[in-house]
């Protein structure tokens, strides 16, 4: 998160807000037609915990190899959409700068070509994180964004046109990152070696199943990249630079709670395979309780002091760029809450009402904002539709998982993870709002700020929003922590 922070404040000054702006618009683009991957990554994270927690070694060899072909095929057909209907779009529709758009074009084929890369990795990324290996993706991710910090400085070493360059080093980026994944994987799991799947009725299950995925994949895509594209006709690329920076501190601020998540994800699914519902249930539960804390910890002082924050971050700051950044963080707290939930649903395999309802709702931000922006509206009103239909989609999902999962308590879930949650939520922000009301702006209220809502906000969870047991845990595990570190100083 830290080198990340300082990547995107060296990027922005380096290529200046409209070259951002262009590449977060154009770049942008091409995850439109993400949504054929969208809806196969969650089938192939689905299917592989699935066989791993019924402990069937032939049929998940049989699963990651077809999940290769399907993505080889997604992959073609993404570069044939995106270089003909995609292509057409960035040359007659786009709000560019005058002189730019050779630049753009440059930025499209090279962003298509990093996309394809991330497809036909998905196998391999999901069979990770389906074993388990946590520690290794974390090492990898490290590597990956230290490999993004060396771009960046290369963007200051080398006499070329710096938009054009940045999208070529981050698709070698790309290119090695998949390459390092990939060796991983076939050295230590048996079932990457490759086998030509000849199972109809596999392939005909993988892709049913993902069917229903993706309606709701475009409709995250039009909710995402949708929007983007709408603030860039209606407002121009500098809305985009503003958006791009938001949305790389929402990034930032989420990798907790998504590495979180994607550590308990695989459990859900296999506790569903293994027909132990109990633990399935208690595990939602807490997951989703749990990614709250951590989110809301992480948040509050950056939604508190974003316009300072900002200001020390970045030299320059895009107008609109405050606003935007707390909106979606105001977004990504409800979609964090439903993200075990999500993760319940597919493990169901029952998801073709729940894809049908939310997707339609997702794709409803679209239409909505485009009516906001003709009648005038400021370019903050799509993030307020889009905070809107979070929360009834979170309803929905509680419903859903509820129909199809009866040892799922609804009334349990509202209890232990909002109700509990409100003084937690009232407390930790009234003492740090006081002092934002009482002290001036500056370095000194923001370290002050930062330290009294952390500081805060953990002790309020642990007192009042933490079970006995879950205490008990917290405690052992410090404790745990405390001797595994004497214990190295000794040796």
């Amino acid at each position: 998160m830290l080198v990340s922070l300082y990547t995107s404040r060296v990027v922005l000054n380096t290529l200046g807000i409209e070259n951002y702006g262009i590449y977060n618009v154009v770049g942008g683009m091409v995850t439109l037609f993400g949504f054929f991957n969208g809806a196969m990554s969650s089938a192939t994270q689905r299917f592989l915990s699935i066989d791993l927690g019924r402990n069937d070694n032939i049929q998940l060899r049989k699963t990651f190899n077809a999940t290769q072909i399907i993505h080889l095929g997604i992959s073609l057909i993404i570069l044939i959409l995106a270089e003909t209907i995609g292509l057409w779009f960035l040359n007659n529709y786009l709000n560019l700068p005058e002189g730019r758009m050779d630049a753009a074009r440059w930025v499209y084929h090279f962003s298509v070509f990093s996309f394809m890369i991330t497809i036909l990795q998905v196998p391999y990324n999901a069979l990770i994180i389906a074993h388990e290996r946590m520690s290794i993706y974390a090492h990898f991710s490290i590597l990956d964004v230290l490999l993004k910090l060396l771009s960046v400085f290369m963007l200051t070493w080398v006499l070329f046109d710096k938009l054009k360059l940045y999208a070529i080093l981050i698709f070698f980026v790309s290119l090695i990152m998949a390459a390092v994944y990939r060796m991983y994987s076939i050295i230590n799991f048996t079932e990457t070696k490759f086998l030509i799947t000849r199972d109809k009725s596999m392939y005909k299950t993988l892709i049913g199943f993902s069917g229903w995925n993706l309606f709701g994949g475009v409709a995250g895509v039009a909710k995402v990249q949708g929007v983007s594209i709408l603030l860039n006709i209606f407002f121009g690329t500098v809305i985009n630079a503003a958006l791009g920076i938001a949305t790389q501190i929402f990034a930032m601020v989420n990798l907790f709670v998504n590495n979180f998540q994607m550590a308990s994800n695989p459990q859900i699914i296999k506790s569903y395979a293994a027909e132990d519902k109990k633990y399935m249930v208690n595990l939602i539960i807490r997951t989703s309780k749990f990614s709250f804390y951590l989110l809301f910890i992480i948040t509050l002082p950056v939604i508190l002091e974003i316009d300072y924050i900002l200001k020390i971050w970045l030299k320059l700051v895009p107008y609109y760029t405050s606003s935007f950044t707390i909106l979606i963080l105001i977004n990504a707290v409800i979609d964090t809450i439903s993200g075990p939930l999500m993760t319940a649903l597919q493990a169901t395999g029952k998801i073709k009402v729940y894809q049908s309802v939310v997707g339609i709702l997702l794709v409803l931000i679209l239409p909505m904002s485009y009516l906001l922006f003709s009648l005038g509206f400021p370019p903050q009103s799509t993030f307020n539709v889009s905070i809107a239909i979070a929360i009834i989609a979170f309803i929905i999902r509680l419903l859903l998982t509820k129909k199809q999962l009866p040892e799922f308590s609804v009334k349990q879930f509202l209890h232990e993870v909002l109700l509990i949650n409100v003084p937690v939520i009232l407390i930790s922000i009234a003492i740090p709002s006081l002092i934002i009301w009482v002290v001036q702006p500056g370095l000194f209220r923001l370290i002050f700020v930062t330290i009294a809502s952390l500081n805060i906000s953990i002790v309020i969870i642990y007192l009042i929003g933490l079970k006995n047991n879950e205490k008990y845990f917290i405690k052992e595990a410090i404790l745990g922590l405390i001797l595994k570190i004497k214990h190295r100083k000794n040796l």
